[in-house]
């Protein structure tokens, strides 16, 4: 699936590839698989290995504790960072960052300075497999099962829970199968206990979210429609905290892993929200929202219960990860507090 910049993937395209001469990979594959110059394992390792992780396309057994790590979806090296894993190798989705790396995992990266990988045309074998790996972590990577078996021809690697989605599945589950991976699972436990914890604090510093209804949306109308996330699809972050989500999206979704695209002359729906949230990204999207008639009629506008987003925030709320979650926190409860309160519209800062 070709993922558009700046905005979370429709769930239902597939992104494209081009295809890798099979036998240039394959000698490849087997020349780092047997160099001499493979990474050396630190001391102390092979504690609790091997283990096995279950997923998508089987069980992958990782032998001993991993020293060169590469992340090949778009946000997993934001969990390896948060257990203390410095990545030899991570992919860039969108933002322009510094080593692909947002500003809520930057203090975690530090110096380092990983190979930037891309997806836009399928896996990059080749650099990945220059790198060394001995763990591949691609749960949020889109894998196909072709890409799976190329892939653990250079090192052990991990894909998507079974029967999850290729882009974008559970962050908790997520974090848990990369922390078994790792030899580090205790430890991934107890941050997605964490992060969990923060949110469930939050609400109740809150009770004013309880049962109030919020609707998460992209910076724009496209193609004469808006794109909203039905209850389920990247919504854990607001009904964490106690927020609900109307159902009436569901009608307007083919499936439960595609967002709800709501046309401008049925926009009034969103007036089923107490307060609208829009992953705007500049000034300007919000300007060209409030250029459509049919969004200045709504109540939800009229009366200021709008949540607009800088870029920041917003790339957060897209990766859902152990790092950009508590960040969100700091951005969204004073906002959505606010919004509620009748002080809106509220615009977050980086």
């Amino acid at each position: 699936m070709r993922l558009s910049r700046a905005r979370a993937p429709l769930a239902g395209n597939r992104r494209t590839r081009r295809t890798t001469a099979g036998l240039v990979v394959a000698l490849l594959l087997a020349a780092c698989n047997n160099t001499p110059n493979s990474p050396v394992p630190s001391e102390g390792a092979g504690e609790g290995f091997p283990v096995s992780v279950e997923h998508e396309f089987g069980t992958t057994k990782v032998p001993r504790a991993p020293v060169r790590v590469v992340s090949v979806g778009y946000t997993e090296h934001d969990t390896l960072l948060a257990l203390g894993v410095t990545p030899v190798g991570l992919t860039d989705w969108y933002g322009d960052q510094p080593y692909a790396t947002w500003p809520w995992a930057q203090a975690a990266l530090g110096d380092a300075k990983p190979a930037v990988l891309n997806l836009e045309d399928g896996f990059q074998f080749e650099k990945i497999a220059a790198l060394k790996p001995d763990l591949i972590v691609g749960t949020n990577s889109g894998m196909e099962e072709a890409d799976f078996q190329k892939l653990s021809g250079i090192a052990p690697t991990i894909a998507q829970a079974k029967g999850a989605v290729p882009f974008f599945s559970r962050w908790d589950a997520q974090t848990l199968a990369i922390g078994k991976a790792l030899g580090m699972e205790a430890q991934a436990e107890d941050l997605v206990k964490d992060v969990k914890d923060q949110f469930a604090a939050a609400a109740q510093a809150h009770p004013e979210f309880a049962g109030k209804k919020v609707i998460f949306l992209q910076n724009a109308i496209y193609g004469g429609s808006a794109i909203a996330y039905q209850k389920g699809l990247s919504t854990d972050f607001i009904t964490s905290l106690s927020f609900d989500i109307p159902g009436v999206l569901d009608e307007f979704s083919k499936s439960e892993e595609e967002q709800a695209m709501i046309p401008l002359e049925q926009l009034s729906v969103l007036n089923e929200a107490d307060v609208l949230l829009w992953a705007t990204e500049s000034p300007q999207d919000r300007r060209n929202l409030e250029s459509e008639p049919i969004y200045m009629s709504l109540e939800e506008v009229k009366s200021g219960h709008l949540v607009f987003t800088d870029a920041v925030t917003a790339g957060a709320i897209y990766f859902t990860s152990p790092l950009s979650l508590p960040y969100l926190l700091d951005k969204l409860v004073t906002a959505f507090a606010g919004a509620l309160a009748g002080e809106g519209p509220v615009t977050t800062t980086p």
